[in-house]
């Protein structure tokens, strides 16, 4: 039975973790290396460090902060915004990163994904799908959720996965930290059409959207969240400790 994975994510901005709800209303939380740390030492199994800016503003992430907290964790780190060449790539892959997650750069150009697997190999290449419902239909945003693409987000994931992406992280914009449970309509239908790994983002708000979320859709391989573990309302033992009572397969 595969392991399934509880993983953070660190949106940084200005060198700060930040936290919105539906990629808005921004408020500080903590310091990004400090707290990386802690997660490492409290049971999560991968991070998520997200520049949520660099694309919008067209500058390269921060790597120095990278740099600092890959030196601090002994888990798999994946690390994305403003990645939008092989360069980029290749930087943030030599700051310590495992894995370059990629989302407008891919937008603006869709052969970025295929080049990278082919150089650094698909482990390291994650495709980031910002998606939201528009008339009834799922859209790819870019540009951290500020720009509405018109694409179907189910077909740009299928194409990016066929081009050499490794694994999904599918942020729910609709969802993003309402904390009404995540996404399963939209997860479902990404799950459909893929043969990677899946990564949830999106809605959690408790214990028990975890549960809910691997009993529905088994296909899922992590459940990410932010504000739930940043705030204290979640702690990673705990919720590790009742997926295991559910039967769900997990490290503990």
């Amino acid at each position: 039975m595969i392991t399934k994975r509880i993983i953070p994510c660190l949106d940084v901005r200005d060198g700060r973790v930040v936290k919105g709800v539906n990629f808005e209303g921004i408020q500080d939380v903590s310091d990004p290396v400090a707290l990386a740390r802690h997660y490492s030492e409290s049971g999560a199994d991968e991070l998520v460090f997200y520049d949520i800016t660099a694309s919008f503003e067209g500058r390269k992430l921060f790597t120095d902060i990278l740099t600092r907290t890959a030196s601090e964790i002994f888990i798999p780190l994946t690390v994305g915004g403003g990645i939008n060449t092989l360069d980029d790539f290749d930087r943030v892959l030599s700051c310590g990163a495992d894995k370059v997650s990629v989302n407008s750069g891919a937008i603006r150009n869709p052969d970025l994904v295929g080049e990278a697997a082919k150089r650094f190999g698909d482990q390291c290449v994650v495709i980031s799908a910002d998606v939201k419902r528009v008339d009834g239909s799922f859209h790819v945003f870019a540009k951290g959720g500020r720009e509405d693409t018109g694409m179907d987000g189910i077909e740009w994931i299928r194409r990016c996965v066929d081009s050499g992406a490794g694994e999904v992280v599918l942020n729910s914009i609709d969802t993003d930290g309402v904390k009404n449970g995540f996404d399963l309509e939209m997860l479902q239908a990404v799950c459909d059409v893929v043969n990677v790994p899946v990564i949830a983002s999106g809605g959690a708000g408790g214990i028990d959207h975890f549960v809910e979320l691997f009993r529905a859709i088994p296909n899922v391989d992590a459940g990410l969240a932010a504000s739930i573990f940043h705030f204290g309302e979640v702690e990673i033992k705990d919720l590790k400790e009742e997926l295991r009572k559910n039967g769900i397969n997990v490290r503990l």
